[in-house]
């Protein structure tokens, strides 16, 4: 029985709210998902759940459960998952009562996705949307029915894209494509939603010099039973041998199938007289007067004049809206189907103020039309974040701008591809503003299921993680460390950090050099959020998974030994970047799978092992000791990982290839010595630790007692050598860089060898670097913004910091509790 909690969130009831919940198992005791069950009080919640990992012996290890649950206005909820394992006591507890089967399965006629797959065609029918999805089709949908209206494929246009191609810095030639579906396919299915995924290419519709022929796209779609609603991804992919300066990115829902829409953006301050200070304070509490207001269009900010301006701007003469928010949402009205706009661009988030964490909202962007018959309202998903953006209504529909034209620089690097989200709420003349308004917040922030803690630590599902006993000033540090990162706004930065040592190294010839997350961000994310269960590390996981499967992983390239590969961190994110196994890291992707049930996380790891694969198998890895300790460690770090997630015995192929190295390694040199110049052997700390880390790591899944006890010769040989009077370890073995280290990896060999040992010895040493991290001062919050190229950069640290430092620091904790040793006493 394991409870999943819902945070107090919003000021209203969401009945039915689709939400989704990982849920990790212990080994051995569950092989299938038969019994499984989700309650809430007195009902049985219609539920699907699938199975995102498995152990050794076919036991579920993790499971993904969608279902639809009942939450309350402004208070703190709960559902239950049952296993089906509970005692009568358990049952009564959860349910209240001891016979399950008794329980009512709340309106499961009408909670239902349905889907028929024939000769080139999907249709789906939720209960609230029927739509078809057809093959080698110029159109997302070939025909759509909510309950107000019938909409042909004509009356969905896109997303078409437009390019800039470049004949000279100043001049350029437009690239017009077409929009070509290809093929669907259904992803999943089941009681609570139906997911599908299309394959499709813009084609050049007019012969160009140097203009790319074929640009390819996938399409995602989310149905939910009984919710008239659909989200919708669209990811391009820069199938091209050269960069994509795009000139325009645009989906537009026609009112009338014969008519055509545009994509002309109106200032709205112009149009309403108003000055373009905006909403400095970021508190939307600047009041707008439209009692003189005559119209076609008006301007309020949040819900409360709503009322007043609606009754001016009637459904039956059309009416537009267009809105975003920063606190409270600024909402232009139109009247007669006035063309109502907005736009995110890098000036506006430069002078607005906004305090959220933005990869948990920042907030939305909304355009609604409304006809006396239907309306339909479409919301871009983190707008801001991933600007630029424009949306619109006019008479004619709605205009969803991925990238609006002549509004800052998008340019994809050739095997760069970049997904974004839209929502489409198809509804009747009578929905209230309000309720479009709170559909578009929540689309922006979901609810989210959080399990205890304890759940994930008596699983043993993921690394142990878990001290039994907490520190505040411990805790607290961990906190601001994950959250003192700095955020890159922009399409194709969003969810990426700039590491300004790389960048004022002069990495990338003065602009600035993007991590590509490295060290493997959203993992160390993932696994705080499963030990704290706070919400915001979950969405700082999930924000850099998204960036990482589309920018920072090769697409295409005619180069096999880039395909599916992970870049290193470079300027401009893969320019002129380079593809190394000491900078490939899988764990996060599989997490991200298991926390959202996106199953691209997992094949995005199995092409990154894929390309692990291939480069160990290139001269530079083939002597021992000639590539450092870093690379062939990290690389035994991502092939263990992939096969403990798939139990896919080929990537263990070259696991005992890198483990005979790191021996006949030591035996060469005495140590895991490795050249630096050409007549010096030195100890690089951070370096040997990526070994240990990683050889401890299968050690753990492939008990031998000969690796445990080259471990304890590496680790004996660093406290030996690489350790200062000062307490510290020095940074590299030589005179020229023996300075103070900061570097943490060390810590995790220390715990390594307290745990191969149970000799509190092997903590001493880390006493001084673990009591200098955590007491250094990290600020965490809104910091200043510049504009950098084609991203608004607000200043912090590198997620590289945290990426890194997480796991030592918590390994080393964790043995501090378990030796008894309180953080208070260390000196």
């Amino acid at each position: 029985m394991i409870n999943v909690y819902f945070e107090k969130l919003y000021r209203y009831e969401r009945k039915q709210e689709y939400v989704g919940v990982a849920i990790p198992f212990k080994k051995g005791e569950y092989f299938d998902l038969d019994k499984l069950s989700v309650v809430q009080k007195d009902k049985k919640l219609v539920h699907q759940a699938k199975v995102t990992a498995k152990y050794d012996d076919g036991s579920i290890k993790f499971a993904y459960v969608r279902f639809l649950a009942d939450l309350a206005a402004n208070k703190t909820c709960f559902a239950t998952v049952l296993t089906g394992k509970e005692t009568e006591e358990e049952l009564k507890e959860a349910t209240g009562i001891t016979n399950l089967d008794a329980l009512s399965l709340e309106n499961v006629s009408k909670l239902r996705c349905n889907v028929n797959k024939e000769a080139g065609t999907i249709s789906v029918d939720t209960g609230a949307l029927k739509f078809l999805l057809s093959n080698n089709s110029s159109n997302i949908f070939s025909k759509l029915e909510d309950s107000y209206r019938d909409y042909t494929k004509d009356n969905f246009v896109g997303p078409n894209l437009s390019v800039k191609n470049r004949t000279s810095e100043d001049s350029f030639k437009l690239d017009n494509y077409s929009f070509n579906i290809d093929s669907w396919r259904v992803v999943e299915a089941g009681a609570v939603s139906a997911i599908f995924e299309g394959k499709g290419h813009h084609e050049l519709i007019e012969e160009s010099e140097n203009g790319a022929k074929r640009i390819d796209f996938e399409l995602r779609i989310t149905a939910v039973s009984g919710k008239p609603y659909l989200d919708v991804a669209y990811r391009i992919i820069n199938t091209s041998d050269n960069p994509l300066e795009i000139n325009s990115l645009e989906f537009f829902v026609k009112a009338d199938a014969n008519k055509a829409c545009d994509n002309e953006l109106l200032d709205m301050a112009k149009a309403l007289h108003e000055s373009a200070g905006g909403d400095s304070t970021g508190c939307g509490d600047g009041a707008i007067d439209n009692s003189k207001t005559s119209g076609p269009v008006f301007h309020t900010r949040g819900i409360n004049d709503l009322d007043d301006i609606l009754s001016r701007t009637p459904v039956d003469t059309v009416r537009t809206v267009a809105a975003r928010s920063n606190y409270k949402t600024d909402f232009y009205i139109g009247r007669d189907g006035f063309n109502a706009n907005v736009i995110a661009d890098d000036k506006g988030l430069l002078k607005e103020g906004n305090e959220h964490f933005a990869e948990v909202l920042y907030g939305t962007f909304f355009a609604d039309r409304t006809d006396e018959k239907s309306g339909v309202c479409a919301t871009i998903y983190q707008a801001m974040q991933n600007y630029p953006k424009a949306i619109k209504a006019d008479k004619n529909g709605i205009g969803v701008m991925l990238v609006p034209e002549n509004i800052n620089k998008v340019v994809m690097q050739s095997g760069m591809a970049r997904e974004q989200r839209f929502l489409l709420h198809f509804h009747g003349p009578e929905e209230s503003m309000v309720e479009i308004d709170n559909r578009s917040l929540i689309y922006q922030m979901p609810d989210l299921g959080v399990i205890s803690p304890d759940v994930f630590r008596e699983s043993g599902a993921l690394m142990d993680v878990f001290p039994t006993k907490l520190n505040d000033d411990v805790e607290i540090a961990l906190i601001n460390r994950c959250d003192a990162h700095d955020r890159n706004y922009g399409m194709l930065n969003w969810g990426d950090s700039v590491d300004q040592g790389y960048t004022k190294q002069g990495r990338a010839n003065g602009k600035p050099v993007y991590s590509n997350n490295e060290y493997d961000y959203p993992h160390a994310c993932a696994l705080q959020f499963a030990r704290t269960g706070t919400r915001r590390f979950y969405d700082y996981m999930a924000n850099h998974a998204s960036h990482w499967m589309d920018v920072d992983v090769c697409h295409y390239s005619k180069d096999p030994l880039r395909i599916g590969g992970m870049w290193e961190h470079t300027g401009g994110h893969i320019v002129n970047g380079i593809m190394v196994c000491s900078h490939e890291w899988v764990e996060g992707l599989m997490d991200y799978y298991h926390f959202t049930g996106d199953e691209r996380g997992l094949e995005t790891a199995i092409g990154i092992g894929e390309n692990v694969l291939r480069l160990l198998d290139t001269p530079m890895y083939a002597v021992p000791g000639e590539a450092n300790a870093r690379e062939t460690g990290w690389a035994l770090r991502a092939l263990i990982a992939l096969y403990v997630e798939t139990n896919d015995k080929k990537w263990l192929s070259k696991c005992d290839w890198i483990l005979d190295s790191f021996i006949t390694w030591e035996k060469q040199y005495g140590h895991w010595l490795a050249p630096y110049t050409d007549n010096t052997l030195i100890r690089v700390g951070f370096m040997i630790s990526v070994a240990i880390g990683s050889v401890m790591r299968y050690t753990r899944v492939f008990p031998r007692q000969d690796l445990k006890d080259m471990l304890i010769r590496a680790v004996d040989d660093l406290v030996d050598n690489c350790l200062l009077d000062n307490g510290l370890f020095y940074y590299k073995e030589l005179p020229s860089l023996a300075r103070n280290g900061n570097n943490t990896l060390l810590l995790e060999s220390l715990a390594i060898a307290f745990e191969l040992t149970a000799d509190i010895k092997y903590l001493y040493p880390g006493f001084k670097t673990f009591k200098k991290t955590i007491g250094e001062n990290v600020r965490a919050g809104v910091s200043n913004k510049t504009i950098v190229d084609d991203a608004v950069h607000v200043a912090g640290d590198s997620t590289k910091g945290f990426a890194q430092s997480f796991i030592p620091l918590i390994t080393y904790y964790k043995a501090l509790t378990e030796a008894g040793i309180n953080y208070e006493d260390i000196r």
